[in-house]
């Protein structure tokens, strides 16, 4: 029997909705377990509870999956926008489950995003302690002095604020323009815009080209890939249990993508 859970994470776990929608819907009384109706989202479940959702029985939890996403500029990485711009999710395969992302990307910058099914396991590729760096590619506006890149290796305080170790080193300037290959642990919110704003080079595009093991490689813009269950298991331990006999492995479906893009 697997140790308690809250009942919020065992909806989500199960594909239904997110731990906030769960919350709300305890709320609204659409949610029984062991044939009590539920009022507060401040309780645990276990393997024996049966578990309701508006009188229909919960589906059980899909196994832990992973995809990659090759996010464009002009899309946020939300479930809901309040000012209505576009989100990933408008561009995501209608046959897709439900799933989070492993970190964000802002609104304007583009390149891999990792999503999956779990957010257990979504938190746990966030965990600093995995050591995964994030690389980059960032065309800047300006000179680039390679002295101060070098120096980013050291870490650098901004406003109050500490950013770790960088590697950043520039890849060719043209003009007024140049590229710049970022490697970095721990990317806190807009980061590396921060960090070459200090060094007075406006960032014009980045891209996210690699998120530990998994890179973007030739994977096209607004297009979605899943990463196979064996890689799973290699890079990340995930446990599967055994095959049956006769299953065959279904056919992948075609690479998604959405025509008359801006």
């Amino acid at each position: 029997m697997s140790e308690p859970e809250r009942i919020a994470k065992r909806l989500a776990r199960a594909g239904m909705c997110s731990r906030r929608d769960a919350e709300r819907w305890i709320e609204a009384g659409r949610v029984k377990v062991d044939g009590t109706v539920l009022t507060s989202p401040a309780f645990n479940v276990t393997d024996a509870s049966v578990i309701e959702v508006d009188g229909k029985p919960l589906p059980q939890a899909d196994r832990a999956r992973l995809w990659r996403y090759h996010k464009p500029p002009s899309e946020m990485v939300t479930a809901r926008d309040p000012e209505g711009r576009r989100t990933i999710f408008d561009s995501l395969p209608k046959g897709m489950p439900r799933v989070v992302t492993v970190g964000r990307l802002d609104f304007m910058s583009e390149g891999l995003l990792l999503l999956t099914n779990d957010g257990g396991l979504a938190r746990r590729l966030e965990l600093p302690a995995n050591g995964w760096t994030r690389r980059y590619r960032a065309r800047v506006h300006g000179a680039v002095d390679e002295s101060r890149l070098a120096a980013l290796a050291g870490g650098v305080t901004i406003e109050g604020v500490r950013y770790g170790a960088i590697e950043a080193k520039l890849d060719r300037q043209q003009r007024s323009n140049a590229w710049i290959d970022i490697a970095l642990g721990e990317g806190k919110n807009r980061e590396v815009r921060r960090v070459l704003a200090h060094l007075d080079l406006p960032v014009m595009r980045l891209i996210r080209v690699a998120f530990g093991p998994f890179h973007l490689g030739e994977l096209e813009s607004c297009h979605v890939d899943e990463i196979p269950a064996q890689a799973m298991d290699s890079l990340l331990g995930v446990k599967r249990p055994p095959r049956k006999e006769g299953w065959a492995r279904p056919k992948p479906r075609p690479a998604h993508h959405k025509s008359g893009r801006r």
